[in-house]
């Protein structure tokens, strides 16, 4: 049977287990720009990203066993956690981004001057606070955040309880907050 769009997930895989390369390009095909956004907002940088996002892949096409679709998670979940792991693995080895690299990947914005300016400033300052997060920090705003899972399926992503994630997202919140107010103080004092 050949591997098709309307397939679900969970019988893409299964097929994957019997080396079934449609199935395998299907997956890809469907969630290579989910996944690669997942990645990106962990490590700010679109080769990374890519990197992490074919590590991924390439774990799923060597290891298909490792998803258990009879312990109840989606496949989505389950592949959520291989690429945050590996974003948090990688960000671990490689070096910091200095602040702004991050961003120079960014879309150039539309036309309209100092709106577009003012917002575009507002957001690099965000995701400058958030590219300066400890990774697990990081990898729990993202998941809850960006993501939009809730605190229980994040948590089961990290490995952690639900109190340590909530714990994870204040800590992070108040960094955020504490370094757009040092930005904002700077931006204040030197003009």
């Amino acid at each position: 049977m050949a591997a098709c769009e309307e397939d679900d997930d969970e019988s893409l895989v299964a097929r994957i287990c019997e080396r079934d390369h449609r199935a395998f390009a299907t997956l890809v095909r469907r969630h290579t720009d989910r996944f690669y956004a997942c990645a990106w907002r962990m490590c700010g940088n679109d080769a990374q990203a890519e990197d992490i996002v074919q590590d991924a892949f390439l774990k799923l096409w060597a290891r298909p066993d490792a998803f258990k679709p009879d312990r109840g998670a989606r496949f989505t979940t389950w592949f959520t956690r291989v690429v945050t792991n590996l974003a948090i693995d990688t960000m671990r080895r490689k070096k910091p981004l200095a602040a702004g690299d991050a961003l120079d990947t960014m879309a150039a914005p539309e036309p309209d001057a100092e709106k577009l300016l003012a917002k575009r400033e507002e957001a690099d300052a965000l995701e400058n606070a958030i590219q300066a997060l400890p990774s697990r920090q990081k990898a729990a705003l993202n998941l809850c955040f960006y993501e939009g899972l809730s605190n229980k399926e994040a948590a089961a992503i990290l490995g952690i309880r639900v109190k340590a994630l909530e714990s994870l997202l204040m800590r992070a919140k108040g960094n955020v907050r504490d370094t757009l107010a040092r930005m904002q103080n700077r931006t204040k004092r030197y003009g």
